[in-house]
């Protein structure tokens, strides 16, 4: 019987050009949230001619079918999105879109999960794919709640046994894949806070809501208020990216605004955080004589890994990296809407490395981010064996 490992290497060797060519492509055309029309249509083409039964259940997004018509699914998936950021790698294939960039590897993504369809095609196609695998080329994953509630929503998890995706790391090596069971990353929310008074002269804040006064208050009482009001094991930070009031310093403005996100590392404290925080800032302004308006966004919950998945994970990385290829990443604070799929199904994340031994160390959501491409091999290998090991247990739970 064919080894489906070797197989697998020598697929995704020989279609490697092409997959780095999808990335660098992918890379200088980056689409936003909900507009990723162009890497649809590159996607889906490229599947069905490799044997895909191919559907595009959204407006933007690919899902894609291969093995037997009925029974349970294993599923793969890629995030396809880029970001509001400016991409300022300097790299050739840098990107054509004024203000957009894969500031967060979804281009990586994508072109890794289309080896792995590569590589499980021709599995297929000799008979030695045991099974059904379903692939999900997401959109919208940088925005809350994200594409994956909406996929999930649409019954496309219903008949799912098991699911599994990467991210990349850029504080991890290329050749080496990061594995957490457990929790790995965390709940993440979006809040904005709309304070309202009457305004006036600097001179007279008696006379008035002193609302600038009263935003500074929410912006360093409530993360404060929090630690003591929730558990401080659950790890909960609010970080502001928006303030604004006012346009002159001697006027007292009549509206103000402060904006950032909520992030949680705990699945039980996330559920009871909204009305906590809503009573906060209520509490935090009263004195001051304005009035709060709470806009409270659930986005995200944290991605919790499923041992059994991760197990698969772990021997998949051993079959393509050896003993050596994989080390354990603590819990983050991003937040990742993969975390809709394994709130409903057994499944895992792993951290794909992205940096040059030696090179520098970038950050996710910077347009200087740069990745060492030989990750894009590593990753179709290792999402295209957990796929193959996945389908290969039947019908048995984690």
């Amino acid at each position: 019987m064919l080894d489906p490992s070797a197989l697998i290497a020598d697929v995704v060797a020989k279609y490697d050009a092409e997959l780095v060519d999808l990335r660098r492509d992918l890379h200088a055309h980056p689409e936003l949230s909900w507009q990723e029309a162009r890497t649809t249509e590159l996607v889906g083409h490229r599947l069905e001619a490799a044997g895909w039964r191919v559907t595009y259940p959204t407006p933007t997004g690919v899902v894609a079918e291969i093995g037997a018509a009925e029974g349970d699914v294993v599923a793969v998936r890629a995030d396809i999105d880029a970001l509001p950021v400016q991409d300022v790698s300097g790299e050739p294939f840098t990107s054509t879109v004024p203000g957009v960039a894969h500031a967060c590897g979804h281009d990586v993504h994508t072109s890794c999960l289309v080896g792995a369809g590569l590589a499980l095609g021709e599995l297929h196609e000799r008979g030695e794919l045991d099974g059904r695998v379903r692939l999900l080329f997401q959109p919208a994953e940088e925005v809350m709640p994200g594409g994956a509630k909406q996929l999930v929503a649409d019954g496309h998890l219903d008949d799912v046994r098991r699911i599994f995706a990467l991210h990349c790391d850029p504080a991890v090596d290329v050749g080496r894949v990061g594995l957490r069971s457990g929790p790995l990353t965390s709940a993440a929310d979006k809040i904005e806070v709309h304070l309202e008074g009457t305004g006036g002269h600097t001179s007279r804040p008696h006379l008035t809501g002193d609302l600038t006064f009263a935003l500074a208050k929410v912006t360093s009482e409530l993360p404060a208020v929090l630690s003591r009001r929730m558990d401080p094991r659950a790890g909960v930070s609010v970080v502001w990216g928006v303030v604004r009031a006012g346009s002159a310093p001697n006027v007292i403005p009549d509206r103000g605004m402060v904006g950032g996100t909520v992030r949680i590392l705990d699945a039980v404290a996330w559920a009871g955080c909204e009305p906590i925080i809503r009573e906060a800032v209520h509490d935090i302004v009263r004195p001051y004589g304005v009035t709060a308006t709470v806009d409270y966004l659930q986005g995200v919950p944290p991605v919790v890994n499923d041992p059994g998945s991760n197990a698969i994970l772990a021997a998949a990385a051993r079959a393509v990296l050896g003993g050596s290829g994989q080390v354990s990443v603590p819990q983050s604070l991003g937040g990742e809407d993969f975390g809709w799929y394994v709130d409903q199904v057994p499944g895992s994340m792993f951290r794909l490395g992205t940096r040059t031994p030696g090179g520098p160390t970038y950050d996710l959501h910077q347009g200087n981010l740069r990745v060492d491409e030989r990750a894009v091999g590593i990753g179709a290998r290792m999402l295209a064996e957990a796929a193959v090991r996945a389908v290969g247990q039947g019908s048995g739970g984690s």
